[in-house]
């Protein structure tokens, strides 16, 4: 579904000199997307790149442009195509776990700063995936010898984050459009404060490549 190559998509951020890795700035993006009105470009290049680097070449500039519009076109289009942007399976398993675990943490930042959603009104399906998504990014890495088992957990896992977001995404939909969401204010915690408190329970097996 996209058209760049995580590799490509990496290496602009390097060389822009971002702060923020791509599994992680992706994360974000999409997180803020479910919680966001409107949520342009421009914003989340403001979360990528220093701000004597957003004047980029042309080339690395379309590079970003393209992660973004396929992000867009995948939650909010017609057909299901989501998925998290991470390396592709010639990737080391390990690599691609760690990667994971930055996705997931820079989802939740950008759920919390996409926009402010009102008391009570994140469904309970919501909320538990939120939650699974944090015990995700605060997972430590351990796949052992990587074999077909720990693959197997690998894809799981990509999977309930693939399915799980656009879950939320969809069903925030009629909050965004109802302007029940409201800019984060400077200095308000990225995640409002969520999940900060004791998590459920670990799902996982202990085969899993993250637990």
């Amino acid at each position: 579904m996209f058209q760049v190559t995580f590799t490509e998509f990496a290496n602009v951020l390097q060389a822009s000199a971002s702060s923020v890795d791509a599994a992680e700035s992706h994360g974000c993006l999409c997180g803020a997307l479910c919680t966001a009105t409107d949520y342009s470009i421009e914003r989340w290049l403001e979360e990528l790149l220093p701000e004597d680097a957003r004047a980029i070449a042309d080339g690395e500039a379309e590079v970003l442009r393209l992660v973004f519009e396929d992000s867009v076109q995948a939650l909010r289009g017609e057909e299901i195509t989501f998925e998290p942007f991470l390396p592709e399976e010639d990737e080391a398993l390990e690599r691609r776990a760690t990667l994971m675990a930055q996705w997931a943490r820079g989802f939740l930042y950008g759920f919390g700063t996409g926009g402010k959603l009102p008391d009570g009104v994140i469904p309970a399906n919501v909320d538990e995936f939120l939650r699974d998504v944090a015990q995700i990014g605060a997972a430590a890495v351990d796949v052992g010898a990587a074999g077909e088992e720990e693959e197997a957990a690998y894809t799981e896992v990509f999977e309930y984050l693939r399915v799980g977001v656009q879950l939320v995404h969809d069903e925030l939909q009629s909050v965004r459009e109802n302007g029940d969401i409201h800019p984060v204010r400077a200095g308000d915690d990225a995640d409002g404060g969520l999940y900060d408190d004791e998590l459920p329970g670990d799902r996982q097996s202990d085969d899993d490549p993250i637990h």
